[in-house]
């Protein structure tokens, strides 16, 4: 059994890549992004977190949380977020002929790849490298020329706060009329 090192480092700061059961490209599904942010508020009602960043891609998402001082349980949250979501949309996306002997021992769906990325920010400029990532990803996977026009991300949110401009990353695009972060 593998054995991995994760970090321990209560109140940090950490980036997050969440990727689909083979690469399913739902994430993006109106049912599947629903049931997303009812998990994420739920979850953070019992056990706060703050967002400082988020894009949801069709087959990925990623993520940047700040826990609570004296908290590092971000495993914790994932896993709720993972469950509840699967909950609730299990009737129209769990793959039965996926279910193979691994996953029917360890009771996981179909939806999610088992683990997730995480990493430490490190410092002013780590954080500052991976705001711009997080953003810039689905200019990069080639589904917008402007990251202004990928609605499933807190970059309006950010645009909105004056961290950055509307036009950053692709030109002099609007922001389009469903926002990830409202």
């Amino acid at each position: 059994m593998s054995s991995y090192r994760r970090s321990n480092a209560a109140g940090a700061t950490f980036f997050f890549t969440v990727v689909m059961h083979r690469r399913q490209r739902i994430l993006t599904d109106d049912p599947l992004r629903v049931a997303l942010r009812d998990a994420v508020r739920r979850v953070r009602a019992d056990m706060p977190f703050a967002i400082d960043a988020w894009v949801l891609l069709p087959d990925h998402l990623h993520c940047i949380w700040t826990l609570p001082p004296g908290d590092a349980d971000f495993g914790r949250r994932w896993g709720r977020i993972k469950l509840l979501v699967t909950r609730a949309v299990a009737t129209d996306y769990e793959r039965a002929e996926w279910r193979n002997a691994s996953r029917i021992a360890r009771r996981e769906s179909t939806l999610w790849q088992r683990r997730f990325w995480e990493h430490q920010i490190r410092d002013d400029a780590d954080y500052a490298a991976h705001m711009d990532y997080v953003h810039i990803n689905p200019v990069k996977h080639g589904l917008v020329g402007a990251v202004a026009e990928w609605p499933h991300s807190t970059f309006h949110r950010l645009v909105r706060a004056g961290v950055y401009p509307v036009d950053w990353a692709g030109g002099d695009a609007e922001l389009p009329e469903y926002r990830f972060d409202e």
